[in-house]
C-alpha cells in the first residue's frame, strides 16, 4: 500500500499500480475536494487494478481527518466522540463511513485503540497530544468506544483498522518523527491496556496496524512490526486475531529510517505481517524486489508470503473487491 498526496498525480500513480500490481493506496496529506472529487480519483486508481484495490484513509476525527470538503462531515476528536454514548457513536461512525464509501474508500485506518495513562497525558506525543484516544487512563472505556467505532464502520460499508498494536499510549515520542522516547517498557502479554484491541477484534475489525515502537517486555530485540513475538505470538496467538496485519508507515517514519528499505518489507512479513504501508510510493520497487528475492531463497519465507497474500485476498473478497470462481 502506497501513499498519494493531494499534490501528487493520481494518473501517474494509477500507472504504477497497474505496472507493479500494488495492493492498495492511502490518501495522505489532507484532501479538501469533497466526496465527488475523491470518488473520481478512487475510480481512476481502481481501474488500474481492475477494481481490486484497497483504497485507504486516516479518518479518525479531530486533528486526524485526511478527507474533507463537500460531502464529508467534520468529525470531532475521539475524546469528544466518547461523550456521545456508544449507541450514538456507532450511528455517527456509520454515517461518516458511508461518506467514505461514496468517495471510493474501502478501508479506514481507524479507530485508535491506544490508551494514554492520565499521568502522561499530552506528554504522549503521538496520541495524547492530539486527543486521539477515547478516554485517558481507561482501557475499559476505550474498549467500548473502539467496539462501537468498529461496528459503525462495518455497518457503513468501510473496513476499520485497529491501531497501533500493542499500543502507543505509554511512549512519549512520535515514531513518525523521532526515535527518542519510543520504547514502552511496561506493556506485556496479558496487559490490561490490550483490552481495546481485544474488544475491537471481537466486534469484527478485519485489520490491525502494528506500531514501530519497541516493547522490551514482549521482545527485547525488535520493533513491534518486525517482531514475531508481537505479530504472530501476541496478536495472532494470544488474542486470536485471524485477519490482516498492516504496518504503520515505513516510508517516511523516522523510527525505521535506519532499516534498509527492502528489509522493512521482508522483516515485517517474516514476523507474520501482511500489508506493508509506505507513504513513499517510490519505495515500492525496492520492497517488491526484496520480497521476491527472499521468496526465491527461502521456502519458509515463501510460505509466509503466500499466507499473507491469501489473507489479503480474503479481505478483498469480503469487501467485494475480488471474486472467486
Amino acid at each position: 500500500m502506497v501513499g498519494l498526496q493531494p499534490s501528487g498525480s493520481s494518473t501517474r500513480l494509477a500507472a504504477q499500480v497497474g505496472a507493479q500490481h500494488l495492493g492498495g493506496v492511502i490518501y495522505l496529506g489532507g484532501w479538501s475536494g469533497g466526496t465527488a472529487s475523491m470518488a473520481r480519483t478512487s475510480a481512476r486508481l481502481q481501474a488500474a487494478a481492475h477494481g481490486s484495490l484497497l483504497v485507504a484513509a486516516d479518518q479518525e476525527g479531530g486533528e486526524v481527518q485526511q478527507l474533507r470538503g463537500p460531502g464529508f462531515d467534520r468529525m470531532p476528536s475521539a475524546r469528544t466522540q466518547a461523550t456521545l454514548g456508544t449507541t450514538a457513536e456507532q450511528a455517527a461512525v456509520r454515517t461518516w463511513s458511508r461518506q467514505l464509501a461514496r468517495a471510493g474508500v474501502t478501508i479506514n485506518l481507524a479507530p485508535v485503540a491506544d490508551t494514554v495513562p492520565t499521568s502522561l497525558g499530552e506528554a504522549n506525543q503521538p496520541i495524547g497530544r492530539y486527543h486521539r484516544d477515547f478516554a485517558p487512563g481507561s482501557p475499559s472505556t476505550n474498549a467500548r468506544y473502539v467496539a462501537a467505532f468498529v461496528r459503525g464502520s462495518v455497518a457503513g460499508g468501510v473496513m476499520p483498522t485497529l491501531k497501533h498494536f500493542p499500543g502507543l499510549g505509554r511512549v512519549t515520542g512520535n515514531t513518525d518523527v523521532t526515535t527518542t522516547g519510543t520504547t514502552d517498557s511496561t506493556t506485556r502479554a496479558g496487559d490490561p491496556y490490550l483490552a481495546p484491541f481485544e474488544a475491537g477484534i471481537a466486534a469484527g475489525a478485519p485489520v490491525v496496524m502494528v506500531s514501530s515502537a519497541r516493547y522490551p517486555r514482549i521482545d527485547p530485540a525488535n520493533q513491534a512490526m518486525f517482531s514475531r513475538a508481537v505479530v504472530t505470538g501476541l496478536l495472532r496467538g494470544d488474542l486470536g486475531f485471524r485477519g490482516v496485519v498492516i504496518t504503520d508507515d515505513v516510508g517516511a517514519a523516522r523510527a525505521v529510517a535506519a532499516v534498509p528499505v527492502g528489509q522493512r518489507a521482508t522483516r515485517f512479513i517474516a514476523a507474520g505481517g501482511d500489508i506493508v504501508l509506505t507513504a513513499d510510493a517510490g519505495q515500492a520497487s525496492t520492497m517488491l524486489g526484496a520480497i521476491a528475492a527472499k521468496r526465491a531463497q527461502s521456502r519458509s519465507f515463501a510460505a509466509q508470503v503466500d499466507a499473507a497474500a491469501a489473507r489479503v485476498m480474503d479481505l478483498k473478497a469480503h469487501a467485494g473487491l475480488v471474486r472467486c470462481g
